[in-house]
């Protein structure tokens, strides 16, 4: 009683068949076609972004010149 036979998957594909009839079918599954191919085209879009590096920004910092002290920081030293 636990294994389906053949006869039990011929009633439920009948079954699905009436109920969501053949255009809607196969209408889905068109759907999920093109879904997956906007998926893959995404993965693939990504990858190639993900291969350009992004250039190496740099702070230039001179610390042969002097700065100027701050004398209006918030506290006062006694």
């Amino acid at each position: 009683m636990g294994s389906l036979s053949i006869w039990h998957w011929i009633v439920v594909i009948a079954v699905v068949l009436l109920l969501f009839g053949r255009g809607k079918i196969s209408d889905l599954m068109g759907d999920v076609a093109q879904g997956i191919k906007a998926f893959k085209k995404g993965m693939q879009d990504d990858d190639k972004t993900a291969e350009k590096p992004e250039p190496v920004k740099t702070i230039d910092h001179n610390a042969a010149t002097p700065t100027a002290a701050r004398t209006d920081v918030g506290s006062k030293v006694v």
